[in-house]
């Protein structure tokens, strides 16, 4: 059996099923949880046979099973088993037009969301972005974020952990401590945010300060020269310490972004000691290739006791918030959304 305390990994995995291998190594290495692509998916009963198999190989019901399921060009889950859901842009431009109804629209969308998730054995979803974009910054973020506007960010951030949590679904709030100004996708190269310290607490940063009491946090791979010249985010011990768990006063659970994009450079193993040193709480690698899978293991550690409280508090706060509104029903909450979103149109 597994030891009890999980590694500080949340792994992906390579198909619709588990391999041998996969069984194997998530049984020896003992993630914390496991996140699911598009190519881990085709119905709802082998979604949730998936699920269950990932749990299973842990021997852990509560290890997490992620999901980037934000909306617009972003979902993992489609048609036609799945609804197709907006992007985050749609509720901001709601927002400068009416802000109630922007929120009750993002919190609604949420709770379906969650309850879409729910149904299949997936608990978190990295949502909601909480980036702001600038003029001529680069298209990797683009209508995934809310607003150019910090505080329709902050309000339609808060509505829709609120919204997923009321359906006992943990968010995450993404990209800390900000996205927005990425000169290039992460995914390809290291973007290089030039702004001083000032400038970024009362824009990019702020956002995350706003919702600093959510329960998980992922970190953007993206170097900050003000703070730190030499290291991205995602790897540095300063912009854990001092912007992210010290001017934001985020003080709940942080995972990296993706250890394979290729913002980051250097072996998986040396990337995986570097973000944990650095204060993330548990790294992160989606692509499920076996090598380089076994080169990450090579770099974690067992959770420590400092990241397992944290992981206590989000599950708290998860079972805390759920079922805590009123039941609506699906058709009725599509309805209603529909209804609201008519308005920016």
């Amino acid at each position: 059996m597994p030891n009890n305390t999980p590694s500080s990994v949340i792994f992906g995995c390579e198909g619709t099923t588990l391999s041998r291998f996969e069984k194997d190594f998530f049984k020896n290495v003992n993630p914390l949880g496991f996140i699911l692509f598009a190519r881990n998916v085709e119905t709802p009963e082998q979604l949730k046979s998936l699920t269950a198999s990932l749990r299973e190989t842990v021997g852990r019901e509560d290890a997490p099973v992620l999901i980037d399921q934000e909306g617009g060009r972003v979902q993992r889950l489609k048609p036609p088993h799945w609804k197709t859901y907006p992007a985050q842009k749609v509720f901001g431009d709601l927002y400068a037009k009416n802000p109630a109804a922007a929120c009750e629209a993002a919190h609604l969308n949420a709770r379906l969301i969650g309850r879409d998730l729910k149904a299949l054995g997936i608990d978190v979803d990295c949502l909601p972005l909480l980036d702001v974009p600038v003029a001529g910054a680069h298209d990797v973020i683009g209508d995934r974020a809310f607003s150019t506007d910090v505080q329709a960010v902050c309000d339609l951030g808060m509505s829709v952990c609120e919204g997923l949590l009321d359906e006992g679904v943990m968010p995450i709030i993404k990209h800390i401590p900000g996205h927005g100004r990425s000169s290039c996708d992460s995914h390809l190269d290291l973007p290089k945010v030039t702004e001083g310290r000032a400038e970024l607490e009362k824009t990019d940063f702020y956002p995350f300060k706003h919702l600093a009491s959510a329960p998980w946090a992922m970190t953007a791979h993206l170097l900050y020269s003000s703070i730190d010249s030499e290291h991205p985010a995602s790897l540095s011990a300063r912009v854990i310490e001092e912007v992210i768990r010290g001017f934001i006063g985020f003080k709940g659970f942080l995972i990296c972004d993706d250890l394979s994009m290729k913002a980051l450079k250097g072996d998986f193993a040396s990337l995986s000691r570097q973000a944990l040193d650095a204060g993330c709480d548990a790294v992160l690698h989606c692509n499920g290739k076996q090598e380089e899978m076994k080169a990450v293991a090579d770099g974690i550690r067992p959770l420590s006791s400092e990241s397992s409280e944290r992981l206590q508090r989000s599950f708290s706060m998860r079972e805390k918030s759920e079922n805590k509104m009123p039941f609506v029903e699906t058709q009725e909450a599509v309805d209603r959304i529909a209804a609201l979103l008519s308005e920016a149109e």
